[in-house]
């Protein structure tokens, strides 16, 4: 049985992840540099240990309602393809194994789920695996 690990974190009250070896960091939500003329969901660029990081709210990117930071907020640094992308959620759950035969396709999701990957099934937990590689293509842009 094949098996990967999963950064989990909600956004509202679903339950997402994203495959631990793109996964770089977790960060608190610290001041963030407007860039001007940005789409919507990017918040802008934080200088992480001398790297100058975008940072997308996975909210907007997502076309969810948005929601007040916290306490709990914070930004999962990734990186693909050597490009570093921090994404704001509402709070990081924990790192756990799946495996790939508990692995569901998106096709009995609505609406638009090129940034989902599947969803995997975990003692009991629907996680939706999102898309990095669509989630930082459709950034870039």
């Amino acid at each position: 049985m094949e098996s990967f690990k999963i950064v989990a974190f909600k956004l509202g009250d679903e339950e997402y992840g994203l495959d631990i070896k793109n996964v770089q960091s977790i960060e608190r939500i610290q001041q963030i540099t407007r860039v001007p003329n940005a789409p919507h969901y990017v918040k802008g660029v934080i200088n992480l240990r001398g790297t100058v990081t975008p940072v997308i709210d996975l909210r907007a990117k997502l076309d969810f309602d948005q929601s007040d930071y916290t306490n709990h907020t914070r930004v999962i640094i990734t990186k693909y393809n050597e490009i570093q992308l921090g994404f704001i959620v509402d709070r990081t759950s924990d790192v756990i194994d799946a495996a790939y035969e508990n692995m569901e396709n998106t096709s009995s999701i609505s609406g638009n789920t090129e940034f989902f990957e599947g969803i995997a099934k975990i003692n009991g937990r629907l996680i939706i695996l999102l898309n990095l590689e669509e989630l930082v293509k459709t950034s870039n842009n």
